[in-house]
């Protein structure tokens, strides 16, 4: 029962990680950027996403622009981008692996040594769905401290973390959470071993002592 809960907290970690991540890939506000200038009438919000970049003004107002060209982007942003969908893709294949191996589930059940290792398979999946979108998360994030405090970037240029990799961080550690409980929830094999040989009875004296 101990390892079922478990496997259960893991899946519904693991997957809540996982639309953690699809919820973070479709934001534009993976980094962000205020700018005021001398009326406060005039102040408006910049955010860039991996497909989009925004402006809010204060009125209300936001305008989006989705980028034109794929071959136009910078190779950081691309890699980010290929990323995160693998992440995706690898979170949904883990879905299903590990949703065959739950012991909740019919499936398998003729064999529970197969149905374990589905488990344990769809957590190792998901380990990697989550640490490839914490490769992706952590590198754009770097790239964005870095411009920051680059003294050649222009003052109203600097962005900031936006919501979407904070949203990321936390869906990518969820996801390697839920994998790791997946992995764990395995029964141990108890350790088999020989039987013990019963010691043979003493034979009944006979009174004759042979010499």
């Amino acid at each position: 029962m101990a390892s079922g809960g478990l496997q259960l907290l893991g899946f519904v970690l693991a997957f809540l990680g996982w639309i953690g991540i699809i919820i973070s890939t479709a934001m534009p506000q993976w980094k962000m950027a205020s700018y005021a200038g001398d009326n406060i009438v005039t102040a408006q919000a910049l955010y860039e996403g991996l497909w989009m970049s925004c402006a809010m003004q204060s009125t209300g107002q936001i305008q989006c622009k989705v980028y034109d060209s794929l071959l136009k982007l910078e190779g950081n942003l691309q890699a980010t981008r290929a990323l995160m969908v693998a992440a995706i893709l690898l979170g949904l294949v883990a879905l299903f692996v590990a949703v065959t191996g739950m012991k909740c589930m019919k499936c398998m059940e003729d064999d529970q040594v197969k149905k374990m290792r589905m488990a344990v398979f769809g957590g190792v999946i998901f380990i990697i769905a989550g640490l490839a979108a914490l490769v992706a998360t952590s590198w754009y994030g770097n790239r964005v401290a870095r411009a920051f405090y680059d003294p050649f970037t222009p003052v109203n240029t600097r962005f900031e973390f936006g919501s979407a990799l904070f949203i990321g961080w936390a869906a990518a550690s969820l996801a390697i959470l839920g994998g790791a409980f997946l992995c764990c929830s395995c029964p141990r094999r108890e350790t088999s071993y020989p039987p013990t040989r019963g010691y043979p009875k003493n034979a009944p004296s006979t009174g004759k002592d042979y010499v």
